[in-house]
């Protein structure tokens, strides 16, 4: 009997969670819209009203909706946006400029630092050149795709083959001793 009421309970309790309403976790779901600077209004309001955990996801969808209307604005637009939601303590300010460059810079975040290369770059150097290649696919969706900035896109990409070329020597190099 004891068990029974035990398991029944529990039973209750799980029930309980399960048809409680999410007030939260539905109003985090909707449809931002068409239009970027809208959209990014709707999204900082649901920021601000405690959907912080769907930043990421929120993002994304203001990068579908800029590669769709593609602007040379778009770049402001998402440089104003993380400003705002920095400022507002969603993600760090070092988050903030780590998405802009990852996604409207010519600068690679995969690759900075002050490290000797040949210790600690060399012995990673095939997930370095991964991370900057996957890197090198969201600018082109930031810079190309939704800000129409060819050129700076194109500088990247030169970069990316640049430091590939660097990083090989140098890993050669050390290799063989040249370097420590």
């Amino acid at each position: 009997m004891k068990h029974a009421l035990t398991i029944t309970s529990l039973m209750l309790a799980l029930g309980a969670c399960v048809s409680a309403p999410a007030p939260v976790a539905s109003s985090c779901t909707v449809h931002i819209g068409n239009d970027l600077s809208s959209a990014i209004h709707t999204v900082e309001g649901r920021l601000a009203d405690g959907c912080t955990y769907q930043f990421d996801g929120y993002f994304q969808q203001l990068l579908n909706i800029a590669e769709a209307n593609p602007d040379a604005d778009n770049k402001k637009l998402f440089s104003e946006h993380l400003v705002r939601v920095s400022d507002a303590g969603v993600i760090s300010k070092r988050q903030a400029k780590a998405l802009y460059n990852r996604y409207f810079n010519v600068k690679f975040v995969s690759l900075t630092g002050d490290y000797n290369t040949c210790s600690q770059t060399c012995p990673v150097q095939t997930d370095v050149m991964r991370n900057m290649r996957d890197e090198l696919k969201d600018k082109e969706r930031g810079l190309l795709k939704a800000s129409t900035d060819q050129a700076s896109y194109y500088r990247a990409d030169h970069l990316l083959k640049e430091a590939q070329l660097v990083l090989e020597a140098t890993c050669q190099a050390c290799a063989s001793g040249g370097g420590q």
